[in-house]
């Protein structure tokens, strides 16, 4: 992004506007409205505050209209900008300048740029939600909005303003922004467009936009009476005419005036690259931005080196000046240009100082002898000083509150070594030469971050009883979700295809999916994309009864091959804080054991599978230990029998779902302390979900089971939009026992669990539920499906250590499984019952997950 401009001074000049006859100058809540509405609607500003700031705004929201806007720009023969660029050459902006200005806003909203930026000044992409900063504790943080932010901006630097209002918006502020009256009406119309990309509502009700002279006063003292903050772009003078008005409480930030420098080696300015570079950025945006370089100082005492060298850079300068189009002066311009050089000039017979200069005037070099700090007149006109770095110090400091931007040029530890000296007389910024001008996503602004000036800190603390929250926001009201975007499902093949085109920007971590339901797939992450799941993964184990100040946790998921499960519960028990045994899952459940106990472990993450052969392997010592207190899974469900032995021999207290999701989408919902069986709150801070018939691509009708369709809205490379997961479920109506307002959802097994044999529908669950009702087993189930002669066949296989008599078993399956009983009666169908050893029971060999069906037919065929 363009930084702030160094002239900014607030315009008094006429009104120049590309708007219709009939519209209004200023921009308010939607609406474009002439000077006599503005001056109503501004006396009751305090009462529109008011109402406004009762209404919390989703930062989601911002973004979402933002990324739209953003998308607009960047269509060459788009409407919204076509618009924007008759607004801007209409003014008087010439088009190739038009079309940069609207390619910087461009960039400066796009998505990944405003969610870097909310990473890196407020911590989150949701930093207005009231969460625990340390799981440890029950203390609620939050960033709020300052309240009434008013931004005066500059008359130059037509990007400023409407930028400044897109920060006061992520910080969820009413914005009311006075531009000036000789500047186009761009930040009118690009905010007006903004509003328009919100089909809310919200975003328009908090941007007002007025365009007057900073003569008048009275309303300028209207705007800064009832304000919380006033943000003021300008020049001492500007800032001093505002601050007058600022009422005592309310916070003044100013973006005034900097100045900015390049500070070259004998080794740098030795070098023809460099000069080229330094004199590049003298000559973009005519030195108006306060990042361009001014002055450029050279390591030296010896005042014949400096005059050496400004002979030498001038010539660099000329060629650079000859290949940059050079704007017209103002008459103002060109007398301060003309003022300075004359008295340069006059200082050259007392050796003070030399100035080389085109003979057209487009440029000019002012070699002078004193190091003290000078403004340039800008417009292609540079000092150069010399200053031995033994003096940085003290000739910069007594300048501190106008610095900003300093180029280095110099080996790798001049630039360190400088760096620090510059930073010490009061720089905020440290660039290579030739970058003076460039930014980064996320970048302080003058030696701060806006979006932090732009809020306040609060806090809420509570007691025990809010232990299982991890947002306070979700026990007051339900969250606003975004809907669903429109268009195809996508399925895991869609998923993996997409992959194919995947910038590398936007693949940092690889995962593969166990295999449990096919083969497996890759799934790939930002990092960033990784820390935003696993913290919302970590606010969901609270809920669920992890208390990471007093649990020890031991994660034994399994790890390797790509997969992601150890590693993603290693990093969420890393942000909860909490004391972890990073073990895996393995084969010697002995050594296992050994360290559960060995160090004190009370809870333990794994498979269910891999938890129940651990806990049967190692009965004698863990019943001895009898220190597992909880037990969270993932990937499978425990069955009723299973939870009661854990229970009741084991001593186990809680059993509680780690985490739903998937390795494509991450995390999907979680459970809480109220929560039963399968159903688990949706993390809607991640996605959003929809419910569709399992014939048809239209929603059920309300706490109907349907297939799961997510749509991952944090991802910032591999977007999964409107993905069939696999999964059927139903939603559960009201709020739930544990005072959340977050959705929940009953999980309903997942599409292979359905299988056709004997022209029948079989679901693998069904088995299992009679056989832990009717026969009391305790084990595991899976089925082996297979072809015969003439007929197909199924094998149920059952655990030998707690499986009844086969015969009996068949015997309740038929009777109890209708379909089962009729294929095999008509003899469509060849059903079996068989036991063997848990070691025999196939698994994925990634997770370890049980394979709950085996369907062999497809291979023998």
């Amino acid at each position: 992004m363009k930084p702030e401009p160094a002239t900014a001074e607030l315009t008094t000049a006429g009104l120049a506007t590309a708007e219709p006859a009939t519209a209004g100058p200023h921009f308010w809540q939607g609406s474009f409205i002439d000077d006599e509405e503005a001056a109503r609607r501004l006396a009751e500003l305090p009462e529109l505050a008011a109402r406004v700031l009762a209404e919390p705004l989703s930062t989601e929201l911002v973004l979402d209209a933002c990324h739209r806007l953003a998308d607009a720009l960047g269509t060459p023969a788009g409407p919204v900008r076509t618009r924007l660029l008759a607004v801007l050459t209409d003014g008087g902006t010439a088009p190739a300048e038009a079309s940069a200005t609207l390619a910087e806003i461009a960039d400066a909203i796009a998505r990944p740029a405003l969610e870097r930026k909310l990473r890196r000044e407020l911590g989150g992409l949701r930093p207005e939600r009231l969460t625990r900063p340390d799981a440890r504790e029950t203390t609620f943080e939050a960033w709020a909005p300052v309240g009434l932010l008013v931004h005066i901006a500059p008359g130059n630097a037509a990007a400023v303003a409407p930028l400044t209002v897109v920060e006061g918006l992520l910080t969820g502020n009413l914005n009311v922004l006075k531009t000036s009256s000789g500047d186009t009406p761009l930040a009118q119309h690009l905010l007006a467009e903004l509003a328009a990309a919100d089909p809310t509502g919200a975003l328009a009700r908090r941007i007002v936009v007025l365009r007057f002279s900073s003569a008048r006063t009275e309303w300028l003292r209207l705007l800064c009476e009832p304000a919380d903050t006033v943000a003021v772009w300008g020049g001492e003078e500007a800032v001093r005419s505002v601050a007058g008005l600022v009422p005592a409480g309310c916070r003044l930030v100013e973006w005034g005036h900097r100045i900015s420098f390049a500070y070259l080696t004998r080794d740098a300015w030795s070098d023809g690259a460099t000069l080229d570079a330094l004199a590049a950025d003298v000559c973009r945006f005519e030195q108006q931005a306060c990042s361009s370089p001014q002055v450029v100082y050279l390591d030296t005492e010896d005042d014949d080196e400096v005059f050496s060298f400004a002979e030498r850079f001038a010539a660099h300068l000329a060629d650079a000046s000859a290949e940059v189009p050079r704007p017209e002066l103002e008459p103002a311009e060109h007398a301060e240009i003309t003022t300075t050089e004359l008295i340069a000039r006059l200082e050259e017979h007392l050796g003070l100082t030399r100035v080389i200069a085109a003979e057209d005037g487009s440029w000019r070099v002012l070699a002078d002898t004193r190091p003290a700090l000078a403004a340039s007149p800008l417009n292609r006109s540079v000092w150069v000083k010399p200053l031995p770095r033994a003096s940085v110090l003290a000739v910069l400091r007594p300048m501190r509150r106008y610095l900003q931007t300093a180029a280095i040029g110099g080996g790798r530890a001049d630039v360190a070594r400088l760096s620090r000296a510059v930073l010490a007389a009061g720089v905020l910024r440290v660039t290579p030469v030739g970058g003076m001008l460039d930014g980064y996503h996320g970048e302080p602004h003058d030696g701060v971050y806006a979006l932090q000036r732009y809020s306040r800190r609060v806090s809420v603390r509570a007691d025990e009883a809010f232990a299982t929250t991890a947002c306070l926001d979700d026990l007051a009201a339900p969250a606003a979700i975004p809907a669903a975007p429109g268009g195809p499902l996508l399925d895991k093949a869609g998923v993996q295809e997409r992959l194919r085109t995947l910038a590398p920007d936007h693949a940092h971590l690889y995962f593969r999916s166990g295999g449990s339901t096919g083969a497996p797939a890759l799934s790939v992450f930002t990092n960033a994309d990784y820390d935003t799941q696993m913290r919302a993964a970590a606010d969901g184990l609270l809920a669920a009864g992890f208390d990471p100040a007093r649990d020890r946790a031991a994660n034994l998921f399994y790890c390797g091959g790509m997969y992601g499960s150890f590693i993603s519960f290693f990093s969420i028990l890393e942000r909860l804080n909490a004391t972890q045994l990073p073990l895996a899952a393995g084969p010697d459940h002995a050594a296992t054991a050994e360290a559960l106990v060995t160090h004190g472990a009370d809870t333990v993450f794994g498979m269910p599978s891999y938890l129940w052969q651990l806990f049967h392997a190692e009965s004698a010592v863990l019943r001895a230990y009898g220190g597992i207190r909880k037990v969270f899974y993932g990937g499978e469900h425990f069955t009723a029998e299973q939870r009661r032995v854990l229970t009741e021999e084991f001593g186990v207290q809680l059993i509680r779902s780690a985490a739903y999701g998937s390795t494509d989408l991450g995390p999907l919902g979680y459970q809480c302390t109220h929560t039963e069986g399968s159903v688990h709150h949706v993390l809607t801070g991640l996605h959003t979900l929809e419910i569709l018939d399992p014939e048809a691509d239209r929603p059920v009708a309300a706490g109907e089971p349907g297939r799961l369709v997510f749509t991952s809205r944090t991802r910032a490379g591999q977007r999964l939009e409107r993905y069939q997961i696999g999964d059927l479920g139903r939603a559960v109506d009201g709020v739930c026992p544990c005072g959340s307002h977050t959705p929940r959802i009953e999980l309903l097994g997942r599409y292979g669990d359905v299988v056709r044999i004997g022209t029948y529908f079989l679901n693998v669950r069904r088995f299992i539920a009679v056989a832990e009702e009717r026969l009391g087993y305790r084990g595991e189930l899976q089925l082996v499906l297979d072809s015969g002669d003439g007929r197909e066949r199924i094998a149920v296989r059952l655990d030998e250590r707690y499986a009844p008599d086969p015969t009996a078993a068949h015997a309740a399956f038929l009777a109890a499984i209708p379909e089962l009983g009729s294929a095999t009666a008509e003899g469509l169908l060849t059903c079996t019952v068989e036991t063997a050893a848990t070691t025999a029971f196939e698994r994925t060999p990634t997770s370890g997950k049980l394979r709950t069906v085996i369907d062999r037919r497809r291979t023998t065929a």
